[in-house]
């Protein structure tokens, strides 16, 4: 691990590794409680085009009295015309009325029109008091809208075979309600990427356990777990790993199929580095970056149950792994699932309010809170890649870049906002 390479360096062999997952069939969204994977949050791999019209019938678009025109135009509130009432017809009712010359039909918005019919009275223009179940024998017609009001063609929204959805969608809630509506139950979609992550040492112990002496919780799990999951990938399966390489390479061996392992902790120089001991494979390669914090890193391939599976790897100081996930990790998942076309994190403009040191010739990730556009250091010491404890106070990253070795109140810097998606620029 002699090598030292620029950001941008070790950046292209992220995403060298993180290629497009293949496109899949899957619904649209599951039965509720059901662990089925669904579309939500993915991204449409083909355009989607309406295999029905919207609306799907001509019907009402209010509530009323679906009438012939030519019976009602003559209606004002100094005389009224009064029909007499053939029926209700309620949203959802599948039979067909008509509606005879002189008659109306009591109607609910969305209900299909009787056939005959070509004007909806709405129920303020007439003598009917709308909240009274009770169906009238006959209605008086106080104001004659236009002919054709409040009916919804069919079709007139959307025919189909028009294009509703492009690919490269993303399949928010707007979007499925109009897959749903033209009468789709799936779409083929590039799928979030399934994903293994492995903490390492035989320090750790389980959140919420008593550490003893010489033992620390194991805070990187869970955040490199949320962090999964707001990048918009799925976790499948979480390791914590032991000094033990040979044991680590057996495990992988019982892991379900995943399409990208993220470790934290075992790859710098030291005799127990376990996943650099275990990931021995000239796919792998592991090395510096010139950055604070996080220099040491690992990506490559390595051969799971006969796949390669590309694998980032991060160190294990929790700061050093949350600065590093949000530069390549965030990005890699979105790369594989098509939400992105780079690694790189969305970058903002900010102004200093207080200042702080930087080392030369890195570039510092300093977390920092940020109020209106300015940004200030959450912890004294700046950047300790050890100081977890201060991490729920930042907002993002403010980016000094290498060869500045003192940031001043009113420089300006680029900031990474780690509390929101990390799309790209």
């Amino acid at each position: 691990m002699n090598a030292l390479l620029e950001i941008a360096e070790h950046r292209a062999l992220v995403e060298a590794v993180a290629r497009p997952l293949p496109t899949v069939p899957r619904r649209l969204l599951g039965e509720v409680g059901s662990t089925e994977p669904n579309c939500f949050g993915t991204i449409l791999a083909e355009p989607l085009e309406a295999l029905l019209p919207v609306p799907p019938f001509t019907n009402s678009a209010m509530d009323g009295f679906a009438v012939r025109h030519a019976d009602i135009a003559a209606a004002s509130e100094s005389e009224p015309v009064r029909l007499p009432v053939a029926g209700d017809i309620a949203a959802g009712d599948t039979a067909e009325h008509e509606v005879e010359p002189g008659t109306a039909w009591r109607i609910m918005t969305g209900a299909l029109l009787p056939r005959g019919a070509d004007t909806v009275v709405r129920v303020e223009h007439t003598d009917h008091q709308g909240s009274i179940r009770e169906l009238p024998a006959t209605v008086g017609i106080r104001k004659a809208p236009k002919q054709g009001a409040n009916v919804r063609q069919r079709g007139e929204d959307v025919s189909v075979g028009t294009v509703v959805l492009k690919a490269g969608r993303l399949l928010d809630a707007a979007a499925l309600a109009c897959a749903v509506s033209v009468g789709h139950g799936q779409a083929r979609i590039h799928p979030r990427p399934q994903v293994g992550i492995i903490t390492t040492g035989d320090e750790l112990v389980s959140p919420g356990d008593r550490p003893r002496p010489g033992q620390v919780p194991d805070s990187n799990g869970i955040m490199l777990t949320a962090l999964v999951a707001q990048a918009g990938g799925t976790l499948v399966v979480r390791t914590r790993a032991k000094d033990d390489p040979d044991a680590l390479r057996a495990r992988l061996e019982t892991w379900p199929q995943v399409d990208l392992i993220v470790t934290a902790g075992g790859i710098s120089e030291g005799a127990y580095e376990v996943v650099r001991q275990a990931f021995t494979s000239p796919t792998m390669r592991f090395h510096h970056v010139r950055q604070q914090p996080g220099g040491p890193q690992g990506v490559g391939t390595f051969e799971v149950h006969g796949r390669q599976i590309p694998v980032l790897c991060l160190p294990g100081n929790p700061v050093s792994a949350f600065v590093c996930f949000h530069l390549y990790v965030a990005g890699a998942i979105g790369m594989m699932a098509t939400r992105r076309t780079d690694s790189r994190p969305r970058r903002h403009d900010v102004v200093v309010s207080a200042g702080w040191s930087s080392p030369v010739g890195k570039t510092q990730f300093t977390p920092v809170s940020l109020l209106a556009s300015t940004v200030a250091p959450v912890h004294r010491l700046v950047s300790g890649s050890h100081l977890i404890a201060s991490l729920p106070q930042a907002d993002g990253l403010a980016i000094v870049p290498a060869g500045i070795d003192h940031v001043s109140p009113g420089d300006h810097l680029r900031f990474i906002n780690t509390r929101e998606g990390n799309l790209s620029d």
